[in-house]
């Protein structure tokens, strides 16, 4: 593709973000799975008599509340479209199945920061001190293009039941989130759990949160930042060919 034609892909890529934005970003389910749901986990942990810091806890609140809102929609985008005829239209378009798919991420990404954002003023609120702004601004942005391109590679089994989609991504997001050291810290989990914790990218995101509030982290920061970088080059490069393959299966 030429210079002209990736601008003009790109174009087309930030149409598709805005009007998610504008269809299915602001529905009840985003609010639900995606707000409320770390709220909610981190209130139980909280309560629970666990003498855990609130600098721990509120580090775990805004990893799970990036990881829950950047793909608490765009796994069923895809279905919702090829349920409602608008995916043919839409594939009928001069438009690259990559600026699609590139699209709705972008839109998760946005999304996912925003909420995020509030997340940290909370902790702010509460007392909590901001460390390293840069690294945790740094961390947010690149975690947020990560687990947007986890979201899209959940919706990439051509089905246009919504509902099938979003329970195998209740499936495999809710053990990343208990494997990732949110709620256990990394130090204290056993061999097993650890070997487990280091293939999530939610493990890392969360290791660099605790440095940004309390300078202290499990894992090297540039290992934190390497990972998350691996982790999302790879996710969106299988995501896109995967998506390649499936998109007719949809029609």
């Amino acid at each position: 593709m030429n210079p002209s034609g990736f601008s003009v892909q790109m174009r087309r890529a930030w149409a598709i973000a805005k009007k998610d934005i504008r269809i299915y970003y602001i529905k009840g389910p985003v609010l639900i799975f995606g707000v409320f749901m770390p709220l909610f986990m981190f209130l139980a942990f909280l309560m629970g008599g666990r003498q855990l810091p609130l600098s721990f806890l509120v580090s775990g609140l805004v990893g799970m509340t990036l990881f829950f809102t950047a793909t608490a929609v765009s796994p069923a985008i895809f279905p919702w479209e090829g349920q409602a005829k608008t995916l043919e239209r839409l594939a009928s378009c001069p438009v690259t199945i990559e600026a699609i798919v590139f699209g709705d991420m972008i839109a998760s990404t946005l999304f996912g920061i925003g909420i995020t954002i509030i997340t940290v003023i909370i902790g702010l609120v509460l007392g909590l001190s901001l460390l390293h702004g840069i690294m945790l601004l740094t961390a947010i942005l690149l975690a947020a293009v990560c687990f947007s391109a986890i979201g899209m590679l959940l919706a990439v089994p051509p089905t246009n039941v919504p509902s099938n989609i979003m329970m195998l991504s209740s499936l495999i997001k809710f053990p990343l989130v208990f494997i990732s050291g949110i709620f256990i810290p990394l130090e204290q989990m056993p061999p097993w759990g650890l070997a487990l914790a280091v293939v999530s990218p939610l493990t890392y995101f969360t290791d660099l949160v605790r440095y940004a509030f309390t300078d202290i982290h499990y894992f090297p920061i540039l290992i934190d930042i390497a990972a998350l970088g691996v982790f999302t080059i790879v996710f969106t490069v299988v995501t896109m060919l995967l998506h390649k393959r499936t998109m007719p299966q949809r029609m």
